[in-house]
């Protein structure tokens, strides 16, 4: 019934995609066979929908040279929205893999909310991956716009959050605030944002689960701590901030950074 399901899910995409910022575009229905996921080989429904098309040359013989005519198409390098949905796990509603990448915004949020309508699975990826993302916008955004941190204690605090999860097999809410952010007004500022947080985004933050390595891998890379100064120099700071000091010369009236090292590569 592949055919006569597709024309019920077009028709459900188009009553859902009634927000101004909704494009139109192409919805593609596919079958797919021998797909591993888990370790498991089983089969899965594909849902596409391609918003953008590109302008690509196309080039050919003619005579003794060549023709040169431009068409549009599909980039196949970046997906639009896409969704798999495998024959796995069928009890708990099916394992799905989802992306969007074309509406970011919570009023825009119609292929996951309104036409999929799914949750995301409450597994120890999600939890970690939920947590780091959490940490990551209060440290990024909340802590620079309410604190008078330095940039040098910011980046600190960044890359001991992902130590934290590196070394640690289970996470606890009250351990990583006493142990990454230690100053009490900093674990109330953090307290006060998990529940807005929570409120915000209509989800429950977990207080403690295992530590997912691979949803670790993931959200690592979102942590970078880089200090811009001016236009001449960034400063990446990978482990212990406390090699960086913070000073200024009344002589050339400039601020300046002084980094302690052992060796140089």
């Amino acid at each position: 019934t592949l055919y006569e399901q597709s024309i019920n899910l077009t028709r459900h995409l188009y009553e859902r995609s009634n927000h101004p910022k909704i494009k139109s575009g192409a919805f593609y229905i596919i079958y797919l066979e021998g797909c591993e996921v888990n370790g498991v080989i089983t089969d899965a429904i594909g849902l596409f929908k391609s918003e953008n098309k590109d302008t690509f040359l196309k080039v050919y013989p003619s005579g003794e040279g060549f023709e040169i005519e431009s068409q549009q198409g599909v980039n196949i390098n970046k997906l639009d929205k896409g969704c798999l949905i495998f024959n796995t796990e069928k009890e708990n509603g099916f394992l799905l893999s989802v992306v969007d990448n074309t509406n970011k915004g919570s009023d825009a949020q119609f292929w996951i909310n309104d036409f999929l309508q799914i949750a995301r699975r409450k597994d120890e990826f999600h939890n970690t991956q939920l947590v780091l993302s959490m940490c990551n916008e209060f440290l990024s955004r909340e802590l620079p716009a309410t604190t008078e941190l330095s940039k040098i204690d910011q980046a600190g605090l960044r890359n001991e959050s992902v130590k934290f999860f590196k070394e640690k097999q289970n996470f606890n809410m009250d351990e990583f605030a006493g142990e990454v952010l230690g100053k009490t007004d900093l674990k109330e500022r953090f307290d006060d944002f998990r529940r807005a947080y929570s409120e915000k985004n209509q989800i429950d933050v977990p207080g403690s689960f295992n530590i997912s390595e691979a949803a670790v891998k993931k959200e690592e890379r979102r942590f970078k701590s880089v200090i811009k100064l001016d236009h001449n120099f960034h400063i990446y700071v990978h482990g212990n901030h406390r090699y960086i000091q913070k000073g200024y010369d009344e002589e050339t009236d400039m601020h300046y950074y002084k980094l302690y090292y052992k060796v140089e590569s």
